[in-house]
């Protein structure tokens, strides 16, 4: 499979197989070019010249598509001296996915085509603490209303993505003990919900999350989407995959210590960079707090030498200039003491407010393109 984010390349995106037992795959790759190539389209023959596949191949394979709605035929190319070739199209509408992200105080849900493109969004406030049934009862009162905008195309809703604070168990839908709210630890988030929409459910943290919408969208190479919002933690991007772990650990950058005698966190440690990022900004602080993030972006930087800092999060959103100069300082500096050249660049993730919902929604797009899950 491709990589997530990985560009098309001049003649393929990924080894094609002429095997019965991979044509999901395969059918994969054709759908992922498709996607790409827009309204535009693609011939059957230049799906197999990018994809290596047979000719015969490809035909049987997106007879298939046709057959299940997600492709079309889309008018007939120029001719160039032979037989007009005929132009196939994803059909966006064909499919949907609902992306909903759970934050310790708000709920925002979007509905995106095939594509990615957002055709619904609802948001609502939301409290973490008021327990279990209250809030399975606001994220099903809210995907209703989302999905209701489709009407009798309710049925094309794939599944849904659901993001939220960790730490929490990406691979069995379970969480863990959600920072500030420890009667979360064990719950079965995933299945529960998925009894109460009748979709597949898929669960996974909130930078994760955006980390992979960014890659999707475009991000290329090594990179850290550093969220401050109600708290602080980071999505990583390594090698054109999110980096989630075995435990879906990686990235609790907020509660790494940079301080052993500072201020208490609600992790239960002392000094974290979550808790003096959250104590700057109370008090109005906030080329301090920038400066604490940067101190802590520094150190990921150098464990990971990544190419990029990404910052988001309603924190940064309020303020995002004075954040992203405070922690490009930081970085700066670094990289004028250890002589390395060119500090690693930083600046404001795209997708604003809703860009974790979106990724959310990416958690059930990405497999269906074959793109890796990451």
């Amino acid at each position: 499979m491709t990589g997530i984010g990985a560009g098309s390349g001049a003649a393929r995106v990924g080894g094609g197989v002429n095997l019965l037992a991979l044509r999901s795959h395969n059918a994969a790759l054709l759908l992922d070019l498709l996607r790409r190539a827009g309204r535009t389209g693609m011939s059957r023959l230049e799906l197999a010249e990018r994809t290596g596949l047979t000719p015969q191949a490809v035909s049987k394979i997106t007879a298939r598509l046709r057959e299940d709605g997600l492709v079309t035929e889309a008018g007939r190319q120029a001719s160039t001296g032979g037989k007009p070739r005929t132009v196939l199209r994803l059909v966006p509408e064909a499919g949907h996915a609902v992306g909903l992200h759970l934050d310790r105080d708000e709920l925002r849900v979007v509905l995106v085509d095939l594509t990615g493109a957002v055709v619904g969004e609802r948001g609502a406030p939301l409290d973490l603490g008021a327990g279990a049934d209250a809030v399975l009862d606001a994220v099903v009162a809210e995907f209703g209303a989302v999905v209701a905008g489709l009407g009798s195309a309710a049925s094309t809703v794939l599944g849904v993505g659901v993001a939220m604070p960790g730490p929490l168990d990406h691979t069995h839908g379970v969480l863990h003990r959600v920072t500030g709210f420890p009667e979360w630890d064990g719950f079965p988030l995933r299945d529960a919900l998925a009894r109460r929409l009748g979709v597949p459910v898929v669960l996974d943290k909130d930078t994760n999350a955006a980390a992979l919408g960014l890659a999707v969208g475009g991000e290329a190479g090594a990179f850290a989407y550093l969220h401050l919002g109600t708290g602080l933690g980071a999505g990583l991007v390594l090698g054109g995959a999110v980096h989630r772990g075995s435990r879906t650990g990686a990235g609790e950058f907020g509660h790494q210590v940079i301080q052993l005698d500072g201020p208490p966190c609600s992790c239960g440690n002392r000094g974290c960079v979550e808790a003096l990022c959250l104590a700057a900004v109370a008090r109005g602080d906030v080329d301090e707090a920038a400066r604490v993030l940067g101190e802590g972006a520094a150190n990921l930087v150098g464990l990971l030498d990544i190419d990029l800092v990404l910052l988001g999060g309603r924190t940064v959103a309020a303020d995002s200039v004075r954040f992203v100069r405070g922690v490009g300082a930081v970085l700066d500096a670094r990289a004028r003491r250890e002589g390395v050249g060119s500090p690693v660049p930083v600046r404001v993730a795209s997708g604003g407010g809703r860009g974790v919902a979106e990724g959310a929604a990416q958690l059930l797009l990405v497999p269906l393109f074959g793109r890796g899950e990451g």
